[in-house]
């Protein structure tokens, strides 16, 4: 049932790291609570912020764009500039996960990065 999993040294090993990231992990996270990414679109007119979280901090929309009256406009620029942002947030975190497992022997960690990141996962993360 455990086949490959070493030794019990390893084991052992293998839980004091994750011990340790447990706790980079708090780090991490409190960290991408203050880290932002902005997406916009419209040149502007709507701009959307977001932590690293990717919990929405801000709206901004043009007040032309409001008084303009112009409801279907809005409705196609606020989900670009919202999406533009959370893949800016996805990013900052992926960039955290990656400083997580700096030192860590987990073979095919960087596979699993690239695989939640929408990569190919035969291929190395960029």
């Amino acid at each position: 049932m455990f086949k490959g999993l070493g030794n019990l040294a390893n084991i052992g090993s293998f839980i004091k790291q994750a011990q340790a990231m447990g706790g980079k992990m708090q780090v991490i996270t409190e960290e991408l609570k203050t880290r932002r990414a902005e997406g916009s679109s419209g040149g502007g007119m709507v701009q959307v912020e977001v932590n690293g979280l990717g919990e929405m901090l801000s709206c901004r929309i043009d007040p032309s764009l409001i008084t303009s009256g112009d409801r279907e406009l809005i409705e196609d620029l606020l989900p670009a500039a919202v999406n533009q942002a959370l893949a800016k947030a996805k990013e900052l975190h992926l960039e955290a996960m990656k400083s997580l497992t700096e030192g860590v022997d987990m073979p095919d960690m960087s596979s699993l990065l690239s695989q939640l990141s929408g990569g190919d996962p035969d291929k190395p993360p960029a």
